[in-house]
């Protein structure tokens, strides 16, 4: 059965029309298929969410934020459902998907819920009125790696702004999208208010960021994608939120745990197959530690052997897809070509499951900044070692790349981690393994992309600002209202 668009709070009949199919990477089977939109497709939707906007964006905040709290039950409801569809579509680990694909959603919905309660829409600032009001029409574009994830920070903080939105979800990973729809309809969110065309960038992507009838694009993917869409948007001078790629470092320092250093490097590095735009790719080791980190780290990588995504215990699934394994494989052997080693991993071909698109965990050392490794994403699971004499050379050692996504930083003494971590050009840097904090602002520096998703500055991304001058001794009249 061929998936249809979700529009003004209908599943479109997609019978005979030309579908896309969703092929799993884990045997290569096909799972599924979504209906390959167009633009006329785009027109509709966008015309549903105009339509809807108005209404929408004057539904009192407890409203918006019931309807956040139920779609967060919703996801709860279907956790099991959603992760099994995740691991099928895009090839995380059942036990990940179900804590960190679904449960990271969830919880993502939870924060922006509160940074709307404590929203001020209001205020008196000199001598004018400061008023917030929803962008309007958005179009959100998510990626396959984390899709319910950054579903959710788009999704959930639009609506919550008073925003309506059309969204494409990727091509590579749809089912869990069309499920999300599932609950929306569930919980009763008035129709056109969220809209999902499925597609391809070229049918629909394309003629969605440069559609006059869209207000802000919200787009998660690619440097080389952002940097179209960007231009795409330009041409009616859209607002702009971009997250990007990012060749993230981590600092060991010379007093770091060994085993937890390792332990929590390979663990960024090598979660969800490397396919995760935050992923610590770099490490940079004190060059008087570097043989007992490397030994540490072949013992450690052991664990993340490639497994069946199914079973419980698996670390590591296969890549996205056979595109994304080639890929993958290729800048492993242009590393080796330009002189980089393989500690473990490389080019040997492994599959838990047969025609799985599986790629080994590898970490590389004697990488140099002159290599191509070095400073291009990759977005698989490899690591590469780097050593350093002086912490300064470490620091510009981490700053050496064109984007500026995270980092992380270890030390036994959490200060000096600290004064390391705010010399580092990055949007976030986790001390001595910290990760993601869905209450706190995510993005990039640099390349890395444009502004901040999650709780309050996430969901801030989606309002507009107008001063009323010569209007601020009204306020207390407005509250009255």
């Amino acid at each position: 059965m061929v998936i249809g668009h979700d529009i003004a709070g209908i599943r479109e009949d997609a019978a005979g029309l030309r579908a896309i199919d969703v092929v799993s990477p884990v045997d290569g089977a096909v799972i599924g298929a979504v209906v390959a939109g167009g633009p006329a497709d785009v027109d509709r939707a966008v015309a549903a969410a105009a339509d809807a906007f108005g209404s929408w964006s004057k539904t009192p905040m407890p409203q918006r934020i019931a309807h956040i709290v139920a779609l967060a039950e919703g996801l709860a409801r279907y956790r099991e459902l959603l992760a099994a569809t995740l691991s099928a579509e895009m090839g995380s680990p059942i036990a990940f998907a179900r804590s960190a694909q679904v449960g990271v959603a969830i919880v993502d919905l939870e924060r922006l819920a509160d940074a709307a309660r404590a929203h001020v829409e209001r205020e008196a600032v000199s001598n004018s009125l400061v008023v917030s009001e929803p962008v309007g029409v958005v179009a959100a574009i998510t990626p396959w790696n984390f899709p319910l994830h950054q579903i959710m920070l788009k999704v959930g903080a639009a609506i919550l702004a008073g925003c309506t939105v059309v969204l494409k979800p990727s091509e590579v990973a749809p089912l869990n999208a069309a499920i999300i729809g599932d609950i929306l309809r569930e919980i009763e969110l008035p129709a056109g208010v969220v809209n999902i065309v499925h597609g391809d960038g070229a049918g629909v992507g394309s003629p969605l960021v440069a559609h006059p009838g869209v207000d802000m694009v919200t787009f998660t993917g690619s440097r080389q994608v952002g940097e179209h869409v960007a231009r795409a948007a330009a041409a009616t001078i859209k607002k702009v939120a971009l997250e990007l790629g990012g060749k993230s470092a981590a600092i060991v320092l010379d007093d770091a745990p060994l085993e937890e250093s390792v332990r929590g490097v390979l663990a960024s590095c090598f979660a969800n197959a490397g396919q995760t735009c935050a992923a610590q790719t770099r490490v940079l080791v004190p060059e008087g530690m570097l043989d007992a980190w490397q030994r540490t780290a072949l013992e450690v990588a052991a664990g993340w052997a490639p497994g069946d995504p199914r079973e419980e215990g698996t670390a590591t699934g296969p890549v996205a897809s056979a595109l994304q394994r080639d890929r993958v494989r290729a800048h492993i052997a242009t590393a080796i070509d330009e002189g980089a080693r393989v500690l473990t991993g490389g080019l040997d071909i492994v599959e838990p499951t047969a025609g799985g698109a599986y790629v080994q965990p590898t970490i590389f050392t004697d990488v140099t900044p002159e290599m191509q490794i070095f400073h291009e994403e990759v977005f698989g699971p490899v690591l590469t070692i780097t050593p350093y004499a002086t912490v300064d050379e470490a620091v510009d050692l981490a700053n050496d790349s064109v984007y500026g996504l995270s980092g992380g930083v270890w030390s036994s003494e959490p200060r000096r981690a600290l004064d390391i971590a705010l010399r580092m050009r990055t949007g976030t840097v986790g001390i001595n393994g910290a990760g993601l904090d869905v209450g706190a602002p995510f993005g990039g520096y640099k390349q890395s992309g444009i502004g901040r998703e999650c709780g309050v500055h996430g969901f801030e991304e989606f309002l507009e600002l107008k001063s009323v001058m010569g209007a601020a001794a009204l306020l207390d009249d407005l509250r009255d209202r």
